[in-house]
């Protein structure tokens, strides 16, 4: 899968080598994952690790790119509050959400985050708006 912006608009998240390893044991474990940037409802702002196919995404989730080869998505009203930061996922001690992937081994992922520049604020937005995931399939 293609990265949905344009080749001079920065990431808008990417994966620490931790967050890329565990993402690589799962992905052997379950196959094809999918990401989404929880909005709070059942743990808090954490990143939500699910099987590909056992999340649907729709006309509001956004595809903010992908990490580890897995598409990640973040709600637009998440992403509203969000869009000025590059979203940086890393993994941490402790359980967190049950519905997670990662939730068996010990650990969660977590959201980090920078504040774009002005100079990425301005390639981001000559770039457009992510795709919905209407527009790209997750399989």
């Amino acid at each position: 899968m293609s990265s949905p912006m344009s080749s001079n608009a920065p990431e808008r998240v990417s994966a620490t080598p931790a967050a890329l390893e565990l993402i690589g044991r799962l992905s052997q474990a379950h196959g094809p994952l999918l990401f989404h940037q929880s909005g709070g409802c059942c743990d808090g702002s954490a990143p939500m690790c699910y099987p590909r196919g056992e999340f649907r995404v729709g006309q509001q989730d956004l595809l903010l790119g992908t990490i580890g080869g897995q598409p990640f998505y973040i709600g637009r009203a998440q992403f509203e509050y969000w869009q000025h930061t590059h979203l940086i996922i890393d993994v941490v001690s402790g359980r967190g959400s049950g519905f997670s992937l990662e939730a068996p081994e010990g650990v969660r992922f977590l959201t980090r985050s920078r504040v774009y520049t002005d100079a990425e604020c301005e390639a981001l937005d000559a770039a457009g708006p992510p795709p919905t995931g209407a527009e790209q399939p997750a399989a």
